[in-house]
């Protein structure tokens, strides 16, 4: 399975890194190892010295496609849950600054903790769903789907013309301000629609 994931995808998020809003969906990937499952800790690497967190709606893809039209869409997934996108911050800024790709920043060992799947049939409006994330009680990020620059179907489709979508795959879809670097010992748990779906510590 692969990870795709939606950069700059809620206007907000894009002021706070002083970053350009984009014509289309800026896309990039992380490999399977990224994952973290089942509340696993979340271990500082040693490369880097600011870590952030991203958090982000997930959806999973539940058939095999390529070339999806966007009223189609719908029929590519049955279930969404909730992860973080770390992101070693130094690493991709001195990356970017050389005009260099940054997935060593983004595509690291654990960088991507996920939760547990739950049936996108349990919501009435995917485009109207609140989230947030809180670092040691704390709310640091909250968002909603309404916010989002580019939608979830549009995003099946556009990353189905270059990317052939299999089962399994998951797209993150973006992330709403507020992120910000996590320490050892921190605990964060994020939330979708008040439902604690991911906790767990930095270590």
């Amino acid at each position: 399975m692969k990870i795709i994931a939606v950069g700059r995808n809620y206007a907000e998020h894009i002021k706070e890194l002083n970053n350009e809003q984009p014509d289309d969906p800026v896309i990039f990937t992380k490999p399977e190892t990224a994952i973290l499952r089942n509340n696993e800790p979340f271990f500082y690497p040693d490369f880097s010295s600011d870590v952030h967190h991203e958090v982000e709606i997930l959806v999973r893809i539940n058939r095999t496609g390529k070339n999806i039209e966007e009223k189609f869409a719908h029929k590519y997934y049955d279930e969404i849950g909730i992860g973080i996108d770390f992101t070693a911050r130094d690493l991709q800024t001195k990356l970017k600054t050389k005009g260099l790709p940054w997935d060593l920043a983004k595509g690291f060992n654990g960088s991507a903790p996920i939760s547990s799947f739950i049936p996108k049939s349990e919501f009435a409006d995917l485009q109207n769903l609140n989230f947030r994330l809180d670092v040691n009680g704390e709310t640091r990020q909250q968002g909603n789907t309404s916010m989002m620059l580019f939608r979830i179907h549009y995003l099946i489709a556009f990353v189905s013309r270059f990317f052939l979508l299999q089962q399994g795959d998951i797209l993150f879809t973006g992330t709403p301000k507020g992120v910000g670097p996590v320490q050892v010992g921190d605990r964060l748990t994020a939330y979708l629609e008040d439902r604690n779906m991911l906790e767990f510590d930095v270590k």
